[in-house]
């Protein structure tokens, strides 16, 4: 049996967002396979969480930009030590620096190993570059994989690991296409969503790089068609984003759709939003490390309608051809959107055929025995790298 690990996962906070989420699922995965887990942040709401998996939870302001962080070395490097760390896993970059400086202080025949995860897409320089220091370089998609070899050409190929990020399927079951009560509950909510018409979902933060705008200009052009088509844009309407929220709003009215648009604070109940939707809308302007979205919807049974970039071209590429876009091509989204609503009610068998391998490669169980099979693999190499290289 594989002796017992204590990897020490490093990160700026445990507040919200991606790499916080895989901070936790793999925390979690850690302890119930018996060994042991810590996170080592400035800490935030999600601790008790982490806590209550059975992980613990050192803090220390290993995130924030500013000099006075370097301070973090030193008990960084003694708790490594006083908790006779066997892996030290950084997800991100000022963290990575701080892990990196405190394990050239260790004994080289008591060092802990080092690995990093690439959770985005990172303007290259020196700075970003850390991330590539790792002995294991997991990277969270294909397109990040890419990324990291054309930017970092002196990366050794051979230690990187594409590991997708996974959703647990029962969190986001198959249902009834359209499902009438998910939609009914919703438009009791915004009642600018009832109607019978198609429902499009654009979930996302406030920001322009999620493509509202696109949406706002394809959901017209629905309408012109005669389509009683609706949009909700969950997670657009929060706090700071008053004046992005006017413009979009005055956009709407501009259009004529101001009655059909619904924008929103962020949803807990996205899956249920899934459920209530007809086509899922991922139009990012920049291209994104991974697709979450992509998976969830695609899990409940949704459609996805996307651009051709990043990890959510690479996601539809793969499950669903049907709602892949060259990027910000108004015409040819507006025509997709039409033929991926032309089917509704009616789940495609091209979309049928992608759960297999959305279970098989895309689960949050394969993401985290990927992981822990990754850790395995370095903790009994019998290589090592100097942090100092």
């Amino acid at each position: 049996m594989p002796r017992a690990l204590t990897v020490v996962q490093l990160l700026p906070a445990m507040a919200s967002g991606g790499v916080e989420r895989s901070t936790l699922e793999i925390a979690d995965a850690l302890v119930r396979a018996g060994h042991r887990a810590i996170v080592v942040s400035a800490g935030g709401r999600l601790v008790p969480q982490l806590r209550a998996s059975g992980a613990e939870h050192i803090e220390l302001d290993i995130g924030r930009k500013s000099l006075a962080t370097l301070r973090q070395v030193r008990p960084l490097r003694e708790l490594l030590a006083r908790a006779q760390a066997d892996i030290v896993h950084a997800r991100s970059r000022l963290p990575a620096w701080i892990g990196w400086r405190a394990l050239r202080g260790l004994p080289a025949g008591s060092r802990p190993r080092f690995m990093t995860t690439v959770h985005g897409l990172n303007s290259p320089s020196r700075y970003s570059a850390v991330m590539t220091r790792g002995e294991r370089v997991v990277c969270v998609s294909g397109t990040v994989r890419d990324y990291v070899l054309q930017h970092y050409p002196r990366t050794d190929a051979a230690k990187l690991r594409v590991i997708p990020r996974g959703i647990d399927p029962e969190a986001f079951p198959l249902g009834p296409w359209p499902n009438l009560a998910a939609r009914a509950g919703v438009a009791a909510q915004h009642a600018q969503l009832g109607g019978d018409g198609p429902l499009l979902l654009l979930p996302g933060r406030g920001t322009r790089l999620k493509g509202h705008a696109d949406a706002l200009e394809l959901l017209a052009r629905l309408r012109a068609d005669g389509l009683d088509a609706r949009l909700w844009m969950p997670g657009a309407r929060e706090p700071g984003r008053a004046a992005y929220i006017g413009e979009l709003e005055a956009r709407a009215s501009a259009l004529g759709i101001a009655d059909a648009v619904a924008i929103t604070p962020p949803t807990t109940a996205i899956a249920n939003a899934y459920a209530a939707s007809d086509l899922v809308l991922q139009l990012s302007r920049k291209p994104e490390a991974f697709g979450r979205t992509v998976i969830e919807s695609l899990s409940v049974g949704r459609p996805v309608l996307g651009w051709a970039h990043g990890g959510v071209g690479e996601l539809l590429r793969e499950l669903q051809p049907a709602g892949v876009v060259a990027p910000f091509d108004v015409d040819a989204l507006h025509e997709c959107a039409r033929a991926l609503l032309d089917g509704r009610g009616a789940r495609p068998a091209a979309l049928q055929a992608t759960m297999p391998a959305l279970i098989a490669r895309y689960s949050l169980h394969a993401m985290q025995q990927s992981t822990l099979a990754v850790y395995d693999e370095l903790a009994h190499d019998p290589s090592t790298q100097d942090p100092r290289a």
